[in-house]
């Protein structure tokens, strides 16, 4: 499984990527979380960040950020 966190390394950004990696923990998912900062790979999949993809599919973008519950809702459609 592939996930990548969207952010230019705002406390935001930061924080959706720990609750991924929980998110990840918590499930028993074999997955490496990557981080991406540069904003012209960011504007490919959206304006707003923090940004998580899973498979190549945006599952989240922008502010408020989402429970853990709803991050591993996010992961687990995709698994």
């Amino acid at each position: 499984m592939e996930i990548k966190v969207l952010g230019p390394g705002c406390a935001n950004c930061t924080k959706m990527e720990e609750m991924t990696k929980q998110a990840i923990k918590e499930l028993g998912i074999d997955a490496q979380v990557q981080k991406i900062t540069d904003m012209r790979e960011i504007m490919k999949y959206t304006m707003s960040t923090p940004g998580l993809l899973v498979n190549g599919k945006l599952k989240h973008s922008g502010k408020p950020l989402p429970p853990v519950e709803k991050v591993k809702e996010l992961i687990k459609s995709e698994a």
